[in-house]
């Protein structure tokens, strides 16, 4: 079991930039690909981005557009999202995931993921 606990949400205004974080904790914490997804009412959950229980390999949501940024801190079992110059779009509850998996693995799926903060709520003002 691994548990997940999300922070660092806010709201800011557009083009402000901001750190979530999401601590993990249990036995398997340290095999897991870690990820983000964002949610928004009345849509589907969107893929943010993903990193590999190496930390080696890391992939984006195409909307992402090279403005945010995922890293893991093994020693503090935390995953970073640095999300910057953020728009009223990117305004959604970003959650964090876990699976455990192969040392360079990700995946793109929200089934894939076995485990699932609460999340933390992001605000874009304009």
């Amino acid at each position: 079991q691994v548990k997940l606990v999300e922070s660092g949400g806010r709201e800011v205004q557009t083009g402000e930039s901001l750190r979530l974080s999401c601590v993990a904790s249990g036995r398997d914490a340290d095999s897991c690909a870690m990820a983000w997804f964002r949610q928004t009412p009345g849509k589907a959950r969107e893929f943010v981005a993903a990193i590999s229980q190496s930390g080696g390999t890391t992939d984006y949501g195409d909307f992402v557009g090279g403005r945010f940024t995922i890293s893991r801190d093994f020693a503090k079992n935390t995953v970073y999202l640095e999300m910057s110059s953020l728009k009223p779009e990117d305004t959604a509850v970003y959650v964090c995931a876990a699976v455990v998996s192969p040392i360079g693995s990700f995946y793109y799926g929200e089934g894939s993921y076995d485990f699932w903060g609460q999340g933390t709520q992001v605000t874009v003002s304009s």
